[in-house]
């Protein structure tokens, strides 16, 4: 009996340590980072007017072209064949065993930004989370009628959960930019006489830092969106019976 109410005990500590979580973070923490995404967004270095300014240059140089020659001396055959077997290597791509000049860099204007915008939605993940937890405690066991204030709460959990899935989606939208932009790189090395691909490259870079600053307004959006909602309903989250004098705390 004793070790089952020191349990309770604990339980009721750790319920009280999300509560008062939870609720610092709808009502002080959230209005504090959408004004500091807020502020984010006015940053230069998210404001690039002109897109030429985040390209990076692919140092990648292009092979000589080869020339067909209409040659009459005795070595026609074998210059030919020659001629052939470069054309048919050409075609199928040039072998790469080593980078010029090592390694070939990401697009560090754009690392720069994404090394800055993934804490962001890392905290947005982890705050949601803590909040749907507080709001999952408070719904009352199940019981026949007066089930407005638990719509609430549902709603609410509801929302929060949306809120987490699309931050985690933004995550998965900066990985798959990177895997894209190897894979074309990859192309550029293999075939660097094809100027689409470079131009690929170019268009993928442009692309994500769009992308970007709209994942940061989401972000703030979210905040705000959230923080709105719970306090509009606080009172139904907080007690959704109020008939009922029991509460969970």
């Amino acid at each position: 009996g004793c070790s089952l109410s020191k349990k309770k005990q604990r339980k009721g500590v750790r319920v009280m340590s999300i509560k008062m979580k939870a609720e610092d973070l709808v009502a002080n923490f959230f209005p504090k980072k959408l004004l500091e995404l807020d502020h984010f967004l006015k940053d230069p270095l998210i404001n690039v007017l002109d897109l030429k300014e985040i390209h990076s240059e692919i140092n990648l140089s292009v092979p000589d072209p080869i020339l067909l020659t209409n040659s009459h001396d005795g070595l026609e055959g074998n210059a030919k064949k020659r001629k052939q077997e470069d054309i048919e290597e050409n075609c199928q791509g040039t072998k790469v065993f080593v980078m010029p000049g090592g390694m070939m860099k990401s697009n560090n204007k754009l690392v720069e930004l994404i090394e800055k915008v993934k804490p962001e939605i890392r905290t947005l993940i982890e705050k949601c989370n803590t909040v749907k937890m507080w709001v999952q405690l408070l719904i009352p066991r199940i019981e026949d009628g007066n089930n407005f204030g638990v719509s609430i709460q549902e709603e609410t959990v509801a929302e929060l959960r949306t809120v987490e899935g699309e931050a985690a989606s933004y995550l998965d939208q900066i990985s798959r930019y990177y895997i894209t932009r190897a894979k074309l790189v990859s192309k550029i090395a293999k075939y660097p006489h094809v100027e689409d691909y470079r131009r690929t490259v170019t268009e993928i870079d442009e692309k994500e830092y769009i992308s970007l600053k709209i994942i940061v307004s989401e972000l703030r959006n979210q905040y705000v969106t959230l923080h709105d909602m719970i306090l509009k309903n606080i009172e139904k989250i907080k007690r959704p019976r109020s008939s009922n004098a029991e509460t969970l705390y």
